[in-house]
């Protein structure tokens, strides 16, 4: 296990762990996230899934929503997440998809799955072809396949995300 950097860091992790455990009092799933700038808290949340009902309303998930509202942009360089427990494949994707800049987490993966979670099924899909997956996925040829990315490269508001 590595070593937290500094009391800034458990006192933001504390944070999301804190969450999760409010969040099983209230009979919701043990995640929480924090997201951080500057060391202001810029959002927080934990875990939806069985409240709202929605299997993507993950902590991380949802504070990243919520961080994005608050800043008004997706781009969220310069932050950093700090979450009850490594992020699932969903999470990761959608941390990078939003640019935060670091990531510090609690539990592991293996803890989630001591816990009946099934990343490592998440993670192992994510290396397969797709028709190697356990659920169906097929690809079809339709005419104007792909020309909806020759649209958004021609389009005037383009821009890198």
């Amino acid at each position: 296990m590595l070593k937290l950097q500094d009391q800034t860091d458990i006192k933001f992790l504390a944070r999301a762990v804190q969450l999760a455990r409010e969040n099983v009092a209230i009979g919701g799933g043990p995640f929480g996230a924090v997201i951080v700038k500057d060391g202001e808290v810029v959002a927080e949340s934990a875990n939806q899934v069985i409240a709202i009902p929605d299997p993507t309303a993950h902590a991380e998930v949802q504070t990243i929503r919520l961080a994005a509202k608050n800043i008004n942009s997706f781009n969220l360089s310069g932050t950093t997440l700090y979450t009850s427990c490594e992020p699932c494949p969903m999470c990761l994707g959608a941390i990078y998809w939003s640019r935060i800049s670091r990531v510090v987490f609690a539990s592991d993966r293996h803890d989630a799955d001591l816990a009946g979670f099934r990343d490592d099924e998440l993670y192992e899909a994510m290396t397969q072809a797709p028709e190697e997956r356990k659920i169906h996925f097929e690809q079809v040829d339709v005419p104007e396949k792909g020309l909806e990315f020759t649209d958004w490269n021609n389009s005037h508001i383009k821009i890198d995300y």
